[in-house]
């Protein structure tokens, strides 16, 4: 088997896929009973959205702050994620924030995008990921009803895709109704990650990926978390820059569930200033 580099033991098969591939795929991590709450909960914040909101998020869908949903400390502490993590050699995972992301019935492709901010890094280029998102979807996906699609190895290789992109969650390529852009385009190295609902998709968030078009007739809802996988690893700079992220835990939420969060969100407590937000990939 192949082996982490500084790594004494062998890298299990999710390993394997996430450093080399970009992603790898946890089954049957989200119980039952919490991913219904979860559905529930999540489609009626959605069909609340303004129709303002739903203009100027055409091509993302929904982009809600996953600290609306009552279950969002339980999700972040999930222990079945939490386990599955471990078995990547992260036992210390540090949140910052997530959205509910749910793209409404014939709606469009979401653009083709990395979201790492911090290519200032001085590991930005290196073979471990400094970011995590974990993916939760809400309903089982196809092309049909817009799966993700990625390029596996973007998030370390250079892909001609780079060069040709906008910045990532600009107003214009959120709301844009010009589908023929390259953002949205077919590329010859993508992959379609069809998941069933409940599965956990891990990826790094250097990542190039999009999704298809939701063609249903349903609403198509993932909750993306991002985590930091071994942020004391990390150049204090990006330290501090990932503690800058950190979602505000609501004054409301009952006492023990922002303990709960709390212990897992991401702090720095140095002195050293944050790297600046950069999402332009630096050429290699």
């Amino acid at each position: 088997e192949g082996y982490a580099e500084g790594i004494a033991t062998p890298m299990n098969t999710q390993r394997q896929d996430l450093l080399e591939k970009g992603y790898c795929l946890f089954e049957n991590i989200v119980p039952s009973a919490m991913l219904e709450q979860l559905r529930a909960e999540s489609t009626r914040l959605a069909d609340a959205r303004l129709e303002e909101d739903r203009v100027k998020n055409r091509t993302t869908g929904s982009m809600i702050d996953l600290t609306e949903l009552s279950l969002c400390a339980d999700l972040v502490a999930l222990p079945s994620a939490l386990a599955a993590l471990a078995s990547l050699g992260y036992d210390d995972p540090k949140f910052t924030s997530g959205y509910i992301i749910s793209k409404p019935p014939q709606s469009p492709r979401l653009f083709w995008h990395h979201d790492w901010a911090c290519w200032d890094d001085p590991g930005a280029h290196g073979p471990v990921p400094q970011q995590l998102f974990l993916m939760y979807y809400l309903s089982d996906t196809s092309r049909e009803n817009g799966c993700l699609r990625v390029v596996p190895g973007s998030q370390v290789n250079e892909n001609p895709l780079h060069a040709l992109l906008e910045e990532a969650h600009s107003d214009d390529l959120l709301s844009t109704t010009d589908e023929q852009r390259v953002e949205f385009s077919d590329r010859p190295d993508e992959v379609d990650i069809c998941v069933k609902a409940g599965d956990l998709v891990l990826g790094d968030s250097r990542l190039l990926h999009a999704t298809h078009a939701n063609e249903s007739g349903e609403r198509r809802t993932v909750l993306t978390l991002w985590f930091h996988p071994d942020m004391a690893a990390l150049d204090e700079g990006t330290q501090s820059y990932i503690a800058n992220l950190s979602t505000k835990i609501p004054a409301h939420w009952p006492q023990d569930k922002q303990n709960l969060l709390q212990t897992y969100l991401a702090t720095y407590d140095g002195e050293v200033e944050a790297l600046p937000w950069n999402r332009h990939r630096r050429p290699l």
